[in-house]
């Protein structure tokens, strides 16, 4: 898993230059769980736990955290207004530096900070054509109804499945420790649904030569299943 910052923006706090470096102690501490997200620095985890869950959803958890002290921000270009700089990009000056964590080479997260908002786009995990097919079931019914999702995002960024928006409204009106649980939550049942459904339709290959268009559509139903657990909390 690597944890590296893009270039653009204004650093979250002083560091120094970017590198990507062993950290002392990074073995025993990825077998507890745990994982660094620094702001230059980068922490790279030893070969065999590169692709373990936990400590990936530990390092999306605590940049997360970190990214989401926010605060209201006047619009510098519209009297009267406050929109999201993350998503207006009129001032370079109130954007910080983007930060891109990777599980591996098809999945990571992205997460993009600003004075007043945060961005978080999620590249779900597409190995085959069964979780091509889940992955776009399931995040084209939650987009259709991000009106009720309050923080979804209804386009994803470019070159993710999903994306988040997270205004300094949301962090006034919610708990921020609730809101990153929910993204946490999120990443980590995607996943789990996809192995599962994997599983399951690997279990039926022996008995048949071609996949029928009913276990498409089983497929399909179980992805709106677990996308409509999602919207439940916020009903």
């Amino acid at each position: 898993m690597h944890l590296r910052s893009t270039s653009g923006g204004s650093p979250l706090r002083s560091s120094p230059p970017n590198h990507v470096k062993e950290l002392p102690g990074t073995a025993d501490s990825a077998r507890n769980g745990d994982s660094y997200a620094g702001g230059g620095a980068a922490a790279v985890l030893p070969a065999p736990l590169r692709n373990s869950l936990r400590p990936y959803l530990q390092a999306v958890r605590s940049s997360l955290t970190a990214a989401l002290t926010l605060s209201n921000f006047a619009s510098q270009t519209a009297e009267r207004h406050n929109v999201p700089e993350i998503e207006a990009q009129t001032s370079p000056e109130v954007l910080l530096t983007p930060l891109t964590i990777a599980r591996n080479e098809n999945e990571r997260v992205l997460i993009e900070p600003s004075i007043n908002s945060v961005r978080i786009s999620i590249k779900i995990k597409q190995a085959d054509e069964i979780e091509h097919i889940l992955v776009h079931k399931f995040t084209r019914f939650l987009t259709q109804r991000a009106e009720s999702f309050f923080i979804l995002r209804r386009k994803p960024i470019k070159g993710y499945d999903i994306s988040f928006l997270i205004t300094n409204f949301h962090t006034e009106e919610m708990l921020k420790h609730k809101l990153v649980d929910f993204i946490i939550q999120f990443m980590e049942e995607v996943d789990k649904e996809i192995s599962e459904m994997k599983l399951f339709v690997r279990a039926l290959e022996p008995f048949r030569v071609t996949r029928t268009g009913a276990d498409i559509l089983q497929l399909n139903a179980r992805a709106r299943f677990v996308a409509e657990s999602f919207l439940t909390p916020f009903d």
